[in-house]
């Protein structure tokens, strides 16, 4: 027995050492590039291929093809990755979505073109570089490791390398040269990955598609390390080699015998389902495919032509007719990643897992194998398949509620190669299925046409999810999750539901595939099959259901006509130029055919400005320009908001319904001049009491508003890091009155907001609305109840219209007021041609305002602004004051984070000055801020700690 445990240990410390060396490469990639390499194992398999023909087909010797393979070849590729793909994109800004994206369009051209090189079958015959003696291939790996980590902690080098990690642009400013950081990073990278590929080569089947998945289970190693060290991901990986390889002395008996036995056979498939589902999530950032700027609409009959070319195959008969029944099936498939990907703006690579279990149960619901249920027909099979995978998208979609970019990547990785692993390709579920089609549609000309009537079906689902009120949600949800949330989209529920719908398609998609080719295979939906699929949405239009469709022909059709891998290989290409044109072709060509325009001579045209003036001089209306019907320069933006000379604003009418936005003092719905002066409130306000609202001296507007809830913070405590950004903080808004917080940087006002508006959860501390505890409440739930919030830089939502925007906040708000988003729009002159037009690339002063009116829309009680005047010139900000004065007049509460001294005493009540994470003066404005340069001399002694968390302090700035 001692001897069988040492062989096996052995043996573990040989496949852990391979593991150890994948490890390796993905850290050091990463720290020097921020890049998780999805490619990793495509270029190990690419490097094995290479050396296996340089020795076995060209009879070179192995001592000088290894060190042309390992030493030229494979740095060449990672310097050549980062030179021509990475780079762009980082000179672009980094995005890690798209950084993310071009690393699995890499791994797919590099799979497309060894499948096209060396074809697709295995290769038994791969010469040994290091004997099978698994102390060798530790040695190797533990030196490799030792020599890395000493440069990184000893040299000049590794200074830079951590430079570049910690921040690349400044590390630039300070000398270091970045690119030769980065390229370094990739070539060391792809030198261990080729490393990893000709040590495995020997003993697994080096074919295109299965060593690289291989070589890709063990990132786990890598993300137990955290990205960042060394000996943790050598240790986690030599660890798991030698558990898996102790595993394979068991044999539990029972009916959980098989499964018992896959587990231990794939012991580093259950390490990346830990490490990416139950460990911390690695990467903060949200994540594919959030475009800036509008999608570009679909070409003018562009459907037609769709239709047409769908209906074709109707036509053809053999071969040609079996090929393209694939089409629609895939389509419907493609079309689950355009709701989770393009509309819900969430990464999905396991969709192919969820194909696969949609055609598994089909075929065993229809074989009667399925636990519990009775062998069905093949059409209620394949409906009933759909109602059982769709509930377990919520295996991606609850992942998804806590991460975003890389570490949801890797979650729904996990999830895909676990499906994969241990239920598809497992003999105890799959041996002996085969898959007919239903009855009356045996023929595939008649299969044909029941596909396209799902197709049709699907296409409808799928337009229902993404137009009216979910659209709206899902796309706000895709643009800004902050601002999503912040609106009052619930969010969590949103993604689970996206994740849902899309398991569903993709099991109706995947049933479709298998009764199309009469047989259930694993192999045509295994993990690269997924990435291959997601890489292709995204590169054709991720929101593109045209797209979609496109995607599904180009797959099936380049693979059916000419070798395979060439769909793979025309992918890839297109994938790692995504970050040139994110919106896909459509935006590609649009920029192509933009281009071409501008340059051919042309003859002059108006602006957007001047056909707005021409329309309003022609129905005499010249003198009542409104930026918002214009939307161009040189139109007073202060007449937009609130018209000069416009009547005072009066409190409440008795009796009627209170809306956010509906304020007969703010002048919606009684006549196009109403509005409110600067008399009360101007900006040449003098510093004496203010008058109070017309109909609170009656008696009206004060009841009203002593009757809405105050919010209050009590004792609230934060700390990050050991440092307090908040300490015992109290703080009380009153109804119908303007609260302002002010203090230097890093004084705790942001986090102060963040804890009202339910960004942030105190450790200690009561936040209430009224009488109500509210302080575990997340964001949405605060905005449903009435609170209100903006964000420092505007979060609108570039895809939607400036309209859509607005009717965000107002379809997610409570009680939801059908006229609310007109009254908005209108409230803050947005209700001209500027509202068809999408929020991206709009001047800030009308981002401002959108966003504005779409937390009014929400017929909020509370009003928290962050930063409202950032960026506005001295028109805007009058404008902004006046219609802030005139929903406090209204009984609105509003909260002022504001560095704008000035707009603060024109416009505050009460001014709290914050320091060090407490309040330190709170009084009526004019008297807080004579004493302001008092309370700043105060703070001197905290300055040091202040600058250390949070960049200096240099003012009473944001």
């Amino acid at each position: 027995m001692s001897s069988l445990t040492y062989d096996l240990t052995l043996a573990g410390l040989s496949v852990g050492s391979a593991a150890a060396l994948t490890g390796i490469g993905l850290v050091v990639t990463h720290r020097a590039t921020g890049v998780l390499n999805f490619a990793h194992g495509a270029i190990a398999m690419v490097c094995a291929c290479l050396l296996r023909q340089l020795t076995v087909e060209w009879d070179w010797p192995l001592a000088l093809a290894a060190p042309l393979t390992l030493l030229v070849v494979a740095p060449a590729i990672g310097v050549a990755l980062e030179r021509f793909v990475f780079r762009p994109l980082a000179v672009l800004g980094g995005d890690p979505a798209q950084t993310l994206v071009a690393s699995i369009g890499v791994f797919v051209l590099l799979v497309g073109g060894a499948a096209l090189v060396w074809g697709p079958g295995a290769r038994p015959d791969a010469p040994t570089l290091v004997s099978a003696d698994p102390w060798g291939q530790l040695a190797v790996t533990l030196v490799l490791a030792a020599g890395v980590g000493a440069v990184i902690r000893w040299t000049r080098f590794g200074r830079e390398l951590r430079a570049v990690v910690d921040d690349r642009p400044l590390a630039a400013l300070t000398g270091v040269d970045a690119d030769r950081v980065a390229a370094a990073g990739w070539a060391f990278g792809s030198f261990t990955a080729g490393l990893t590929g000709v040590l495995l080569a020997p003993y697994v089947r080096l074919d295109p598609y299965g060593m690289p998945l291989l070589v890709m289970e063990v990132v786990a190693v890598a993300v137990a390390a955290r990205m960042r060290s060394l000996p943790v991901a050598v240790l986690v990986a030599l660890a798991v080699g030698v558990a898996q390889s102790q595993l394979t002395r068991l044999h539990p008996g029972g009916r959980l015998e098989p499964l018992l036995q896959a587990v231990g056979a794939n012991l580093f498939v259950v390490a990346l389902l830990v490490a990416a589902l139950v460990l911390p999530g690695i990467g903060a950032r949200d994540a594919l495919p959030r475009t800036a700027t509008a999608r570009v609409p679909t070409p003018p009959g562009a459907w037609i032509v769709a239709v047409v070319l769908f209906l074709l195959p109707l036509g053809f008969a053999g071969p040609d007719l079996h090929t393209a029944v694939q089409v629609p099936a895939l389509g419907v498939v493609l079309l689950s990643l355009v709701v989770v990907t393009g509309r819900g703006g969430q990464i999905s690579l396991g969709q192919a897992a969820y194909a696969g279990l949609g055609a598994l149960f089909t075929a065993l619901l229809a074989a009667g194998r399925f636990p519990g249920l009775p062998e069905l027909p093949e059409g209620a099979a394949l409906m009933t398949a759909v109602l059982l995978v769709a509930p377990l998208g919520l295996l991606t979609g609850r992942p998804a509620i806590g991460r975003h970019g890389l570490a949801l990547a890797l979650a729904t990785f996990a999830v895909g190669v676990g499906v994969s692993r241990f239920v598809l390709t497992q003999p105890y579920a799959t041996s002996g299925l085969d898959l007919g089609r239903p009855a009356g549609f045996e023929g595939d000309r008649a299969y044909y046409v029941l596909e396209l009537l799902l197709l049709t079906v699907a296409l409808l689902a799928v337009r229902a999810l993404r137009r009216g009120r979910i659209g709206r949600a899902l796309a706000a949800m895709r643009d800004h999750e902050a601002g999503a949330s912040a609106a009052g989209v619930r969010v969590p529920r949103l993604k689970l539901t996206a994740f849902v719908a899309g398991a569903a398609l993709a099991a109706l998609g995947g049933g479709m595939l298998g009764m199309g080719v009469r047989a259930f295979d694993p192999a045509a939906y295994d993990p690269v099959r997924g990435l291959l699929w997601f890489a292709a949405i995204v590169v054709l239009g991720a929101d593109s259901v045209l797209g979609a469709l496109l995607a599904a022909a180009l797959l099936v059709g380049l693979d059916a006509g000419t070798r395979g891998g060439v769909a793979a290989a025309t992918i890839g290409v297109l994938a790692v130029l995504v970050g040139r044109f994110p919106g896909g072709p459509y935006e590609a060509l649009h920029t192509t055919a933009k281009a071409l325009r501008l340059s051919r001579p042309r003859r002059p045209e108006l602006t957007r400005l001047g056909v707005g003036a021409r329309r309003a001089i022609r129905a005499g209306k010249a003198g009542g320009l409104r930026a918002g019907g214009v939307g161009g320069p040189g139109i007073d933006e202060h007449s937009a908001w609130w018209p000069a000379g416009a009547a005072e604003p009066a409190g409440p009418v008795q009796g009627e319904r209170r809306s956010g936005v509906s304020r007969p003092g703010v002048g919606l719905g009684v006549g196009p001049r109403d509005g409110l002066v600067a008399g009360r409130g101007g900006p040449d306000r003098g510093p004496g009491p203010r008058t109070p609202p017309v109909g609170a001296a009656a008696g009206v507007g004060g009841a009203a508003a002593a009757r809405l809830p105050v919010l209050r913070a009590r004792g609230l405590r934060v700390a990050y890091d050991g440092f307090t950004a908040l300490d015992g903080v109290d703080l009380d808004l009153p109804p119908g009155r303007i609260t302002a917080v002010v203090g230097p940087n890093g004084a705790g006002k942001s986090t102060l907001f963040h804890c009202l508006a339910g960004t942030v959860r105190p450790a200690s501390g009561r936040v209430a609305l009224g009488e109500r505890d509210i302080t575990r409440l997340p964001a949405h739930a605060r905005t449903r109840l009435g609170i209100a919030r903006t964000f420092q830089q505007p979060a609108v939502f570039p895809t939607l219209t400036v309209a859509e925007n607005v009717r965000v906040g107002a379809e997610q708000g409570r009680p939801v007021d059908p006229g609310a988003a007109e009254r908005a729009l209108r409230l803050l002159g947005l209700d001209g041609t500027v509202r068809t037009l999408p929020a991206a690339d709009l001047p800030t002063g009308t981002l401002r305002r959108t966003e504005l009116a779409r937390a009014l829309a929400a017929n909020p009680r509370v009003l928290l602004l962050d930063e409202p005047a950032a960026g506005l010139d001295t028109a805007e900000v009058t404008a902004l004051a006046r219609v802030l004065r005139a929903l406090a007049a209204d009984g609105t509460t509003l909260l002022v984070v504001e560095h704008d001294l000035d707009l603060v005493a024109d416009l505050a009540d009460t001014v709290h000055v914050m320091t060090a994470g407490r309040v330190v003066a709170s009084g009526p404005a004019d008297h807080v801020l004579e004493g302001l340069d008092e309370h700043a001399g105060s703070a001197v002694s905290d300055r040091s700690a202040v600058s250390d968390r949070f960049g200096g302090f240099d003012g009473f700035g944001g």
